[in-house]
């Protein structure tokens, strides 16, 4: 009995990383692409800038190897970032501005009408 109940555990355990895991990566790969923005224009500037240079020394792959390694860079840097968040067990539902994610929708003012104070009941 006690062995099914911890087998049970490690598996809902598991999930929940993997789960967080997943989570971090997609929100992490959403904010690398929309807030940085001015980041993957520089990183597409160097990288055009470096091919250019590589491209004297070995003319027939040096646009194909840039192109991977800045897509490999930023691939990795979001997986490693996920794998440190989820293994030092912060989760994306204790991150305060990460409520667009959990679909929480914060209701900043109630709307009156102006024929409510005669016909609504105003609560308080």
């Amino acid at each position: 009995m006690v062995s099914a109940q911890s087998s049970n555990l490690g598996k809902t355990y598991s999930l929940l990383m993997i789960k967080s895991f997943l989570i971090w990566t997609f929100t992490l790969a959403v904010c690398l692409l929309v807030v940085g923005f001015p980041l993957v224009v520089l990183m597409a500037t160097v990288g055009c800038l470096l091919s250019i240079v590589l491209q004297s020394v070995m003319p027939v792959s040096a646009v194909l190897l840039v192109a991977g390694g800045l897509i490999m860079f930023n691939i990795m840097a979001v997986v490693v970032a996920a794998g440190v968040l989820t293994f030092k067990g912060v989760h994306p539902s204790e991150i305060k501005w990460l409520s667009w994610l959990h679909g929480e929708a914060d209701q900043m003012q109630t709307t009156v009408y102006a024929a409510c104070p005669l016909t609504c009941e105003i609560k308080m």
